[in-house]
């Protein structure tokens, strides 16, 4: 990890990175806690093919304007932002950053459902399905 990075102690966000303790660079905008780096990897292992690495976008659309993509793709682009989270390789275009950076990214497992979710002080409205803002 660079400085200004949490530390990778546990699985949650509070434990990894809290609210507040994540600090964004231009080196490391975004971060993924080590329970979304493995749901990630497990995924990757899973479902993709040899080469895939994982795809972080903003899209438009969803209920409050703009929604999170996470897709797994082989090739980088232009501009694109390589960053590894344990052993992960995520990749943010430019203007997707834009949109993410000092977001935080985790994966919760609860009664309101299992999946990833994002921490980003740049939404001003977000949606009940938690994918969506603006």
């Amino acid at each position: 990890m660079t400085a200004g990075s949490c530390s990778s102690g546990g699985s949650s966000a509070k434990n990894a990175c809290g609210d507040s303790g994540f600090t964004p660079t231009d080196d490391m905008p975004v971060f993924f806690t080590a329970a979304a780096a493995e749901a990630v990897s497990k995924a990757l292992k899973e479902e993709g093919e040899t080469g895939d690495f994982l795809r972080v976008s903003v899209v438009g659309g969803g209920c409050s304007g703009y929604q999170y993509g996470l897709d797994f793709d082989k090739e980088e682009r232009m501009g694109d932002l390589a960053l590894e989270f344990g052993g992960v390789k995520v990749v943010i275009d430019p203007i997707s950053l834009g949109y993410l950076k000092g977001t935080v990214v985790d994966y919760v497992s609860g009664l309101n459902g299992t999946g990833f979710q994002f921490k980003n002080p740049n939404a001003k409205r977000t949606c009940g399905c938690g994918s969506s803002f603006s």
